[in-house]
């Protein structure tokens, strides 16, 4: 029998009055691949900062292999064998894979054999059959492969505990499989897995335990065999009523935008677009796949003004805005979800209130003459919050204190409000979980029936398949040919994800 090599016990943890764990407690045992369920904003992410040192906690006690421990840093997490896979990489890019490696033991010490270090990392990718080039730079490697750097860098460590937070957003269907072979190695070794996702197949195919967290508390653990995905959305979501996705059938007549050999190069002089083109449908939802870094977001960044193409065409309703700015794109109607909401998304450091407004704060709906209405604006903010159940603490918070998935809330609600002609989405529901997920889902289906039309960027296949009226992939730059969602398999899709016809 396994034996608990991490306790959490009784971890309280508050921001200005708004407690975001209370009394959690959680119990990870060795060789079992353990998963984190919650709504955005149930203490998740504050949580695992709390294991990884980035946080401390007010009360309650943190035991490794049941011994008390005082995790201050996250140095001291990594000397406990605690490792995170997050989100975000924390890579260098302009260096190679191995000088990031090295960098990330040079926090233990400033004297390490590099002859040692190179021939355990080649071992490493022997022995789980990666391919990768140690010597190339960061930047040259697939975002699947950037996240394998990220995992390597907690096995050279030999981590006892990892934690993944959504490992799969950036990986096709046939990476995903092979990140599931890899974790059920790693837990063969007597590894402990924390996994955080929230596509629930993922967590009915790799989950020996499920810890379901609500309101920063816990609110169960179950072993494999007594849950199921109905069961455990009903204990994750408040509201146990499920949104029922309607997507009326259409036929599609009047095309509203039309791509023509764009060419796009990015910082480094490389291309992202290569000869693209693109046509969109008054009231269409069209879906691109493709994995993250092959030109999606030049893409979006060419369509709302952010970037200017070498050359090629890009026509709006009949009229050429390939040169326009960002704010006249704007104001013909393109809307914008960014793919780094933190950083492209939202002004930080202003409210809620005020973020709901950045894009049209100058009009007459908002000002009295050239003053700011702050009742207007206060209005406005709990119409929106209300709308898209955004989950904020106290009145006035800065944004950038509010969950991820609340504040990818705030960016859509702020672009949906003023019913753009076009919409371009990238990744709105990553990082949300189920119910946020399906009503966001539910409002881009809402916006089709009204004539918007939509570009929806994203990884997970399975939104792609269930919202899309057609699909297009993405691969180099290039547009790979369109899908019906009624008809493709992912297996299809994934095969042209990769640049296989």
């Amino acid at each position: 029998m396994s034996s608990c090599i991490l306790k959490i016990e009784n971890i309280t943890k508050s921001f200005a009055g708004f407690i975001a764990n209370k009394n959690v407690n959680l119990e990870i045992f060795e060789g079992e691949i353990h998963t984190i369920l919650g709504e955005n904003g149930a203490g998740k992410s504050t949580l695992m900062n709390i294991l990884t040192g980035l946080y401390r906690p007010d009360s309650g006690n943190i035991y490794i292999n049941g011994t008390r421990v005082n995790i201050k840093s996250p140095k001291d997490a990594l000397n406990y064998k605690i490792g995170m896979v997050h989100q975000h990489f924390m890579l260098v890019n302009n260096i190679s894979v191995f000088e990031n490696l090295l960098l990330s033991m040079k926090l233990d010490s400033f004297v390490i054999n590099e002859r040692k270090l190179k021939s355990k990392v080649k071992e490493i990718l022997r022995e789980f059959e990666l391919d990768i080039d140690i010597e190339m730079p960061v930047w040259k490697l697939s975002i699947g492969q950037q996240q394998w750097v990220e995992l390597i860098k907690l096995l050279i460590r030999d981590s006892k505990i990892l934690i993944l937070d959504e490992p799969t957003a950036v990986l096709t269907p046939q990476e995903s499989e092979f990140l599931f072979t890899f974790l059920t190695k790693l837990k063969s070794q007597n590894k402990a897995i924390i996994f955080i996702s929230h596509k629930m197949k993922e967590v009915m195919t790799l989950s020996d335990k499920v810890t379901i967290l609500k309101k920063g508390e816990t609110v169960k653990t179950l072993n494999r065999g007594e849950f199921d995905e109905q069961l455990l959305a009903e204990l994750m979501i408040s509201n146990k009523e499920h949104l029922k996705l309607e997507k009326s059938a259409k036929v599609f007549s009047k095309q509203i935008l039309k791509i023509k050999n764009l060419n796009v190069k990015n910082d480094k002089g490389l291309s992202d677009l290569s000869d693209f083109s693109l046509e969109l449908f008054e009231g269409e939802i069209l879906g691109i796949a493709g994995i993250t870094g092959n030109g999606q977001k030049a893409l979006a960044e060419v369509l709302t003004g952010l970037k200017k193409p070498l050359s090629g065409q890009i026509i709006v309703n009949d009229q050429d805005i390939t040169y326009s700015t960002s704010k006249s794109k704007y104001i013909s109607g393109i809307a914008h979800i960014p793919e780094d909401r933190k950083t492209m998304g939202i002004a930080p450091d202003l409210s809620v209130d005020e973020n709901l407004i950045l894009k049209n704060y100058s009009s007459d709906k908002f000002t009295n003459f050239f003053f700011l209405n702050k009742e207007k604006i206060k209005q406005n903010a709990r119409e929106q919050i209300e709308k898209y159940s955004i989950k904020m603490g106290y009145d006035g918070i800065p944004v950038r204190l509010l969950s991820g998935g609340n504040i990818q809330k705030v960016i859509i609600a702020r672009e949906l409000s003023e019913n753009p002609l076009i919409l371009v989405a990238l990744y709105p529901t990553r990082g949300l979980d189920v119910g946020s997920a399906e009503y966001v889902h539910q409002v881009i289906l809402d916006s089709r029936e009204k004539g918007m039309s939509t570009i929806l960027i994203s990884e997970d296949l399975d939104e792609l398949l269930k919202i899309s009226d057609r699909i297009a992939v993405m691969f180099r730059g290039k547009n790979m040919g369109y899908l019906s969602p009624e008809s493709a398999t992912k297996t299809e899709i994934g095969l042209l994800m990769s640049g296989k016809k």
